[in-house]
């Protein structure tokens, strides 16, 4: 009998090991089946994180979500809710005896609810037509405070007259005189401001606080229960100065507000210390830059004695949150590619804690993540890496663990392409770029494979060493994928972000091509089959790229800016674009916008291109897609356009939208791959 177990038992190992060696690399229907952790929020007292737990569903096509809640050293991690539906936002009350959370549960409608944590017992607090934003609880936990859209009724300038009974006409015009009158993935804007409100935790009706015509930011209460304060840009030409944002102070009992911070420029996410005596916030003195560094700063909390914290620290401060004892603030920023945690304290010394925090952006690795810390200073975290999505971190003084693995099970089965760290010079000035090569599964340096140059977007943005799907998926399918963080990236620092300033796209150019440069010389890159896409910023420097060399066999621009002349005034956010990235505005210097257009140089492209983009795309308009696309028919260039129904520019809001922009570049690639 025992040697009957032991066979059984080496067979067993034996399979296993076989089965390990048999992995299969990635699918396109296997981003239905990633999962990640998003939000973890940990209780007052350190003891436990809640987290959203996120996951898909192929038969709706949908992103879903649940909360999870976990013991800080990774026992007893269960379900706190559970369904097809979308739970959000989890939020601990002062005493961790309960939550509020947004969920959908009961219908389409996003509701805000409280769960008691004892016996796990839930309630909605509202049922308003408009889902609640961001909550605070109040010190004493008998109230939360929130933003929520107010409509507004306007009437139309054009009156029509009286159609006969039972005729059929069209729906009446729409009449529009808001300079911003639609938003990407929003659509266009119903007339109405959000505004706050406060709610009793023990239900009934929220009570409106602001009734301005603006939109107001989400609140946090004053140590003593009679205060909010907020972020908002309450002036009058909101419009046009579109960063300047203020802290504002609203009196409960009667509704008055007053500004505390009054500079030019942005002023956001406040936070109250312990003792309730300061208030540290975000932001910097607008020059009109593309970047500028986000600093943090503090202040008494009536808005007197107002200074700069990081004048020292070259990074954007993020996510800023007391310390338990009030002497200093947690905040995360991005390093070179790299998502960090650190310390400042009250005298603006800088301690770095720990990193790799990511892993929120499963389409393409642009660094995202989050963080909570306890009163006693335990850190709840998104943990990111190259080889998985988020999954939920714990930190204690300098100790990190890794609670989840969520991926696992399908990782036990696939495939996950190395990525290697690169650094180079630029062709131009000799600056280090940064950036990574991802090689196929089973990859042999002997071997000569075909490259994809991917761009990001922004193109004040950061790519790291986080998990991508889509970077992944076109590994799987035996591409070499180099992506980079060209002149212009975040987490390089400001003179870096800003080298791009009134001449983006034009130096990123040589940064690239370096790359390139870097990955062929090291002797396993098929130069006939070489190819490039990026989408956004990405898309532009794609288009800019093909418009320079003909080196590439194929190119699919996604979602791209093509003709800044046109972009500046059909994009949302009409008052930002044409202030911070050129000197004037089109008319007055219609030159530099023709100059930086990648549709100025269609002439010179010879290379087969794919136009990508989302028909609901109000960032980079469709129409710019459309632009291109006649003008390289025109010039007789192999040529084809992409359109994702519905999509707006986040193209992976829906799992298969991501599947269909992979399949659709895959696609275009190996048309025009070179035996």
């Amino acid at each position: 009998m025992q040697n009957t177990l032991s066979i059984l038992f080496i067979t067993f190992l034996l399979c296993g090991t076989a089965y390990g060696q048999h992995k299969t690399n990635l699918e396109l229907t296997d981003i239905f089946s990633l999962e990640y952790v998003s939000d973890p929020q940990i209780s007052p007292d350190g003891t436990k994180i809640i987290y959203v737990r996120n996951f898909k569903d192929i038969m709706t096509d949908k992103n879903l979500s649940n909360l999870w809640i976990v013991n800080f050293d990774g026992s007893q991690n269960r379900p706190l809710t559970n369904g097809n539906q979308n739970d959000l936002a989890p939020r601990w009350s002062h005493d961790g005896t309960k939550i509020v959370f947004k969920s959908n549960m009961q219908d389409d409608k996003f509701k805000l609810f409280i769960m008691w944590l004892d016996t796990k017992e839930y309630a909605a607090l509202t049922n308003t037509a408009s889902p609640p934003g961001t909550v605070s609880w109040s010190h004493d936990d008998t109230h939360v405070a929130f933003t929520m859209f107010v409509p507004k009724k306007t009437e139309s300038l054009i009156k029509l007259p009286n159609k006969p009974e039972g005729a059929k006409w069209n729906e009446p015009p729409v009449y529009i005189d808001d300079m911003n009158y639609r938003g990407d993935g929003k659509g266009y804007y119903k007339s109405g401001d959000n505004q706050i409100f406060i709610l009793s935790t023990d239900g009934g009706s929220p009570r409106q606080l602001t009734f301005s015509e603006y939109n107001h930011g989400s609140p946090i209460w004053s140590g003593d229960n009679q205060k909010l304060y907020f972020s908002a840009n309450l002036h009058e030409n909101h419009e046009f100065d579109t960063r300047n944002s203020e802290i504002y102070e609203l009196t409960i009992a009667n509704n008055s507000i007053k500004p505390l911070t009054d500079r030019l420029g942005p002023d956001n996410g406040p936070a109250l210390s312990p003792d309730g005596k300061q208030i540290a916030y975000t932001g910097y003195d607008d020059r009109y830059q593309g970047y500028q560094i986000t600093q943090l700063y503090l202040m008494n909390a009536d808005g007197t004695n107002s200074r700069l914290l990081s004048g020292d620290f070259d990074r954007d401060i993020q996510n800023i949150s007391w310390s338990g004892d009030g002497k200093g603030l947690y905040f995360k920023f991005d390093d070179k590619g790299d998502t960090k945690a650190g310390y400042i304290s009250t005298s603006g010394k800088v301690t770095r804690l720990f990193e790799n925090l990511g892993g929120l952006s499963l389409g393409r690795p642009y660094n995202a993540a989050a963080f909570t810390v306890s009163n006693n200073n335990k850190f709840a975290y998104t943990l990111g890496g190259t080889q998985h999505p988020a999954d939920l971190g714990a930190f204690y003084k300098g100790n990190t663990q890794r609670i989840t693995k969520l991926n696992d099970d399908l990782f036990s089965y696939r495939n996950v392409a190395e990525v290697e760290e690169l650094w180079w010079e630029s062709s131009f000035d000799q600056r280090k770029i940064q950036g990574w090569l991802v090689k196929p599964p089973g990859f042999d340096p002997s071997k000569k494979y075909p490259l994809i140059l991917e761009i990001h977007g922004g193109p004040f943005a950061s790519y790291g060493s986080v998990f991508s799907a889509e970077i992944q998926l076109y590994a799987a399918k035996g591409y070499l994928v180099l992506y980079t963080n060209p002149r212009g990236s975040t987490s390089y620092g400001e003179e870096f972000g800003n080298l791009i300033h009134h001449d983006y796209p034009n130096h990123d150019y040589d940064d690239l091509m370096s790359g390139i440069d870097e990955v062929v010389s090291k002797g396993f890159v098929d130069e006939d089959n070489m190819f490039v896409t990026g989408g956004s910023g990405g898309g532009v420097l794609s288009a800019w790229i093909i418009g320079k060399t003909d080196r590439f066999a194929a190119a699919v621009v996604a979602k791209p800016v093509i003709n800044w002349y046109s972009f500046v005034l059909y994009a949302d956010g009409v008052g930002f674009f044409y202030k911070y990235w050129f000197p004037n505005k089109p008319w007055e210097d219609p030159s530099s916008y023709l100059k930086r257009s990648p549709l100025s140089y269609v002439g010179n492209i010879s290379t087969p291109t794919m136009l990508l983009t989302g028909e609901e795309d109000y960032r980079t308009p469709i129409a710019e897609s459309e632009q291109f696309y006649a003008a390289l028919k025109l010039e007789k260039v192999e040529t084809a356009m992409v359109r994702i129904p519905g999509a707006s520019h986040g193209i992976a809001s829906k799992p298969s939208n991501l599947v269909a922009k992979i399949a659709s570049v895959l696609a275009w690639f190996e048309k025009y791959k070179k035996d």
